[in-house]
């Protein structure tokens, strides 16, 4: 999955504060634009900030992005 966690640590530690943000509204099903609103920034950066979680975890969309994140919770 995603590399340079060997340690146990959890692979979502690679993300940022503001990158987890935006994943729990991403893996909530939330569109960009809703959470642009509800986190006062533009879309503009919601959609960066889901191209770098993508690119971080592996991932090329929302689900399989949800996938990995119930694998990971189901495991801990």
């Amino acid at each position: 999955m995603v590399q340079g966690h060997d340690r146990g640590e959890s692979p979502f530690s690679v993300l940022t504060p503001r990158e987890r943000d935006v994943m729990d509204y991403v893996v909530s099903g939330k569109p960009n634009k809703i959470i642009a609103a509800e986190l006062g920034v533009s879309q503009r950066t919601v959609e960066a900030h889901r191209a770098r979680i993508f690119q971080k975890m592996q991932v090329r969309n929302a689900v399989e992005l949800t996938r990995c994140l119930l694998t990971q919770r189901t495991a801990s």
